[in-house]
């Protein structure tokens, strides 16, 4: 029996460093936009280039194994090398594999750092958008949580399709949705909305799919689409979790940030390993936050994703405060 079986993307992540960007803001009807800009028609020279793996599916699974849970990974990877590469790495993290394997290649992203430390991503989804629910190994589906990642086109399909399965075999799901699918808004994610247990986004991502004056607004508006827990990330301003119930505010510390791949996916599955070892979700957020900090630290989404006792020893040394009301 599993505690988690994430399904989402994995994919050979390349971050690539250069001086020669720029960075110009536009205002528009929508706002202020940050543009990163780099000469056309030029030979632009990379000063450091590292290789990782990433997707929502395979951070989410790497940073609950090394909480300390029985984790495995579900999802759909190409018969290439890369692919290769990405159940090697699960493997060292202690993270079974229920991937299925198909003809296309397997995702792969380009990732540019920005002059601000954000980062922009070239990515290609490959094989990720190909899991069918026949090919999912459905008797070794034994775990006591689903976490889902965001899944595009037939793999879409077939998340909505474990949502039932879920419900039918009293598996609870947590869902981390995207930007791609939170524009799709809330009646294309409703299958899975009504079945979900504990959401997780971020603003932005809120925002497409709820309207409100403010934070708390979005939380009471995401809430009746059916998840029981609704979590909100806002970056330097904060996380913010509603209950059905009680409001919960965390602020982060000022740590220096580098790079801010796979810090939702940090956040997200500490966020469940929280609510899994304590069923308290001020300390949930806690565990969620200092993960977060710590990937924001380094390049890569897995890099520095913490064990619990390392989680813990932070945590000691720099409390999370979290304010409640109702």
């Amino acid at each position: 029996m599993y505690d988690v079986i994430t399904v989402g993307s994995a994919t050979l992540d390349v971050f690539a460093k250069t001086k020669f960007s720029e960075l110009i803001k536009i205002m528009d009807s929508k706002g202020e936009t940050d543009l990163l800009a780099y000469p056309t028609g030029s030979k632009i020279l990379i000063e450091e280039l590292e290789f990782t793996t990433g997707g929502g599916g395979t951070n989410a699974a790497v940073a609950l194994s090394r909480l300390g849970h029985k984790t495995a990974w579900l999802g759909k990877l190409g018969k290439d090398e890369n692919s290769d590469y990405i159940l090697k790495k699960l493997k060292e993290e202690k993270v079974d594999s229920l991937a299925v394997r198909g003809k296309a290649y397997g995702g792969y992203s380009i990732i540019l750092d920005s002059i601000e430390h954000d980062r922009t991503i070239l990515a290609y989804k490959g094989a990720n958008d190909e899991l069918d629910f026949k090919e999912v190994p459905l008797k070794r589906l034994k775990t006591r949580w689903f976490y889902f990642s965001s899944m595009l086109d037939r793999s879409f399909q077939t998340l909505e399709k474990l949502a039932y399965y879920a419900e039918k075999n009293n598996i609870r799901i947590a869902f981390n949705a995207s930007s791609y699918l939170a524009k799709k808004g809330p009646n294309y994610l409703k299958n899975i909305l009504k079945r979900t247990d504990i959401f997780i986004l971020n603003r932005e991502e809120a925002s497409y799919l709820a309207k409100g004056k403010d934070t708390k607004e979005l939380l009471r508006k995401l809430s009746l689409l059916g998840p029981k827990i609704v979590a909100i990330t806002d970056g330097k301003n904060g996380a913010f979790v509603f209950d059905g119930k009680r409001f919960y505010t965390a602020m982060p510390h000022k740590v220096k940030v580098v790079e801010t791949t796979g810090a939702g996916d940090a956040f997200a599955s500490s966020f469940l390993s929280g609510l899994l070892k304590k069923n308290d979700i001020k300390f949930a957020l806690k565990l969620a936050i200092i993960n977060a900090e710590s990937v924001i630290q380094y390049h890569g989404a897995k890099n520095k994703l913490l064990t619990y006792r390392e989680a813990l020893k932070i945590l000691k040394k720099m409390p999370v405060k979290i304010r409640i009301f109702p």
